[in-house]
């Protein structure tokens, strides 16, 4: 007998709902709009609604028919939701959980730092890609986000109106979402939507399938997960190495045309890719290019081998890659306490 994914199950979930307004690009809003009998530029005035006035009821939709509304009531909903629980770290760091339709749960970070506030939003309800690192890749992949479940991290953020930063670096693989996550990247950047700065916006990811398609279609800035120079190592650290061989991924962003900012994520752990040795290979691999290098410090979790390295080390391989033309610093940690540093996202709803 045939057996069904365990993702299917939810995707009927959100099928039987009401059509949710919130998270549909202009496109959708008109074709939606017109499926029910409305003129198309009602499309146009509910976006302005959702994304600019930040309405959370169609009954405030003033400038639609009371017609109009009442058939958008009976066929559709808003679809926005406040978090449901929030920690706070010693730090500031917010760690906020949101609970999905389909009664999964991601979680979203808040790191304010001076005058700069950034937003890490999950992509995916767990993930599938199973780096040895993290605590999301060992729940496997629960569910895709709908582009309204990735932009509600943000529209019901209660510190919203503060933001100066969105990191796709939460929960998930992005690019393994990418028809969702390209839709939130328009509605977050488009005239029509949030309008905020590509330069704003960095979209993380180990370099799979999409990658391509992500650098054509959006002008967002781009985060590689790389952790190590050495092939046969990193794919100790990041199993997807093996089908996605960061070599591929290096000659598909020297060809991007809009020549963005791009960095690539290095966890550091003792006694495995901290050594002169791999930082020499960074430097033959980026020497001369126009890339930055983010070195993360390893949060340890349950049940790994993998230590962090040390202060001291860190700062020597920083030094050394700066020293030698490849800039590189490296990231505080925030929010370890709370769990919502770098790696550390990982939560259940039974």
């Amino acid at each position: 007998m045939y057996k069904y994914p365990k993702t299917w199950f939810l995707e009927q979930n959100y099928k039987q709902m009401k059509d949710r307004l919130y998270g549909k690009t202009l496109d959708e809003l008109v074709a939606c709009v017109k499926k029910y009998g409305l003129p198309a530029f009602s499309g146009k005035q509910i976006a302005d609604w959702l994304y600019k006035k930040h309405v959370d009821s169609i009954d405030n939709l003033t400038n639609l028919s009371k017609k109009a509304r009442e058939i958008l009531v009976a066929n559709c909903e808003i679809g926005v939701s406040p978090p449901s629980d929030v920690k706070i770290s010693a730090d500031g760091t917010k760690k906020y959980l949101y609970t999905l339709p389909t009664g999964q749960a991601v979680e979203a970070v808040y790191i304010p730092d001076n005058d700069r506030a950034t937003l890490c939003i999950s992509s995916q309800a767990g993930c599938r890609m199973a780096c040895r690192f993290c605590m999301t890749g060992r729940q496997g992949l629960k569910a895709n986000l709908s582009a309204g479940d990735i932009l509600n991290q943000i529209r019901s953020l209660p510190e919203r109106n503060s933001l100066t930063n969105i990191v796709y670096m939460g929960m998930g693989e992005p690019l393994d979402n990418i028809d969702e996550v390209l839709k939130s990247l328009e509605i977050l950047t488009s005239e029509y939507g949030y309008e905020k700065s590509h330069k704003r916006i960095t979209v993380s990811t180990i370099g799979i399938d999409g990658l391509q398609r992500f650098l054509q279609a959006s002008k967002c800035r781009l985060a590689i997960s790389l952790h190590s120079p050495f092939d046969e190592e990193r794919q100790q650290l990041v199993p997807m190495q093996k089908f996605y061989p960061v070599a591929d991924t290096l000659d598909i962003i020297k060809k991007d045309e809009y020549l963005r900012r791009i960095s690539f994520e290095y966890i550091m752990f003792a006694g495995v890719n901290d050594s002169e040795k791999h930082a020499r290979a960074l430097v033959r691999m980026f020497g001369g290019g126009n890339y930055r290098i983010n070195l993360i410090r390893f949060h340890k979790i349950s049940d790994s081998d993998l230590s962090p390295s040390s202060p001291e080390t860190m700062e020597i391989f920083k030094n050394y890659l700066n020293a030698r033309g490849v800039l590189a610093t490296i990231r505080a940690s925030r929010g370890e306490d709370i769990f919502a540093a770098c790696g550390m996202l990982h939560h259940r709803v039974n």
